[in-house]
């Protein structure tokens, strides 16, 4: 269950429990009395009764702050999705100061450093999985964000229509054929307020000539008027040359290689068609799970 919290107003821990169903109303008086008696905060004088968890503290700080991610019980998106379930967790720390670096590096540097392509050479090296916790952290740090499934290789309902558990759209294979548009096909994430994903849609006889129409590029331009940040998820970088022609559009990729599974020379072999093709290498992340 999500809280709306107007602007400019500071609901109480008590008040956002007790909304989200998570405390009584004889609860919180209880809370609220041994708070009085022993002055100390709401939360600790309700993990002192033992009446509220720390997990129950952290939901309800969130949403004092504006700070959106979902709780355990919620099944509407993929628990792969740590960012939206575990944001206080190691991982969700990690992904905060990639963001951070990635804000210093790339987006904060120029009004037009708005798009940024995740790439690393091989399959199952997690470039979905990094793509999609990416973009929610940005998007809970108040930025429209725009992600976009640019895999058009994967298989049907794969990728980030199955993290996000997605409903049909025509998606960027459709807008790239002339069929829709940016605002028919993309499609906002409910529980993630300025997040919205761009699915595939279906996959194509030929991706590589799409990606490399004009119109990706006049379609990145489009959504970068809408958008404060664009994460792009590509497919392998070893096996096709589609990873090459988004980060050229993009302007600036993430290289991505997995511990114990990516070789080296492959990821620098990548690194280097970067390169010369004129994108930014803005960084790198070795994903270890």
């Amino acid at each position: 269950m999500n809280t709306v919290v107007t602007p400019g107003t500071r609901r109480s821990i008590g008040d956002i429990l007790v909304s989200a169903g998570r405390l009584s109303g004889t609860d919180a008086s209880l809370i609220m009395e041994h708070q009085r008696q022993h002055q100390i905060q709401f939360g600790d004088a309700a993990l002192a009764l033992k009446l509220l968890t720390k997990d129950d503290i952290d939901f309800a700080l969130a949403r004092q702050f504006d700070y959106t991610y979902l709780a355990q019980q919620d099944t509407s998106l993929s628990p792969d999705l740590v960012a939206a379930y575990k944001p206080f967790s190691a991982i969700g720390e990690n992904l905060r100061a990639v963001r951070s670096q990635l804000m210093l590096r790339w987006f904060n540097t120029d009004a037009l450093h708005k798009v940024l392509a995740v790439v690393s050479p091989g399959k199952g090296d997690g470039r979905s999985f990094i793509a999609a916790n990416l973009a929610i952290v940005f998007a809970q740090q108040g930025q429209r964000t725009l992600l976009v499934d640019a895999d058009l290789r994967a298989a049907p309902g794969a990728g980030q229509h199955a993290l996000f558990k997605l409903g049909k759209s025509a998606g960027l294979s459709g807008i790239l054929a002339g069929r829709t548009s940016l605002e028919a096909a993309a499609l906002p994430v409910p529980n993630l307020p300025g997040l919205t994903v761009l699915p595939t849609g279906a996959v194509p006889p030929n991706p590589q000539e799409l990606l490399g129409r004009p119109e990706f590029g006049q379609l990145l331009g489009s959504a970068a008027q809408q958008f404060d940040v664009i994460i792009i998820d590509t497919p392998a970088g070893g096996d096709f040359s589609d990873a090459e022609i988004i980060a050229a559009r993009a302007g600036a990729a993430l290289l991505l290689a997995r511990k114990n599974k990516s070789l080296l020379p492959n990821v620098a072999l990548l690194a280097r068609r970067l390169q010369e093709g004129g994108v930014t290498l803005v960084g790198s992340v070795l994903n270890d799970g």
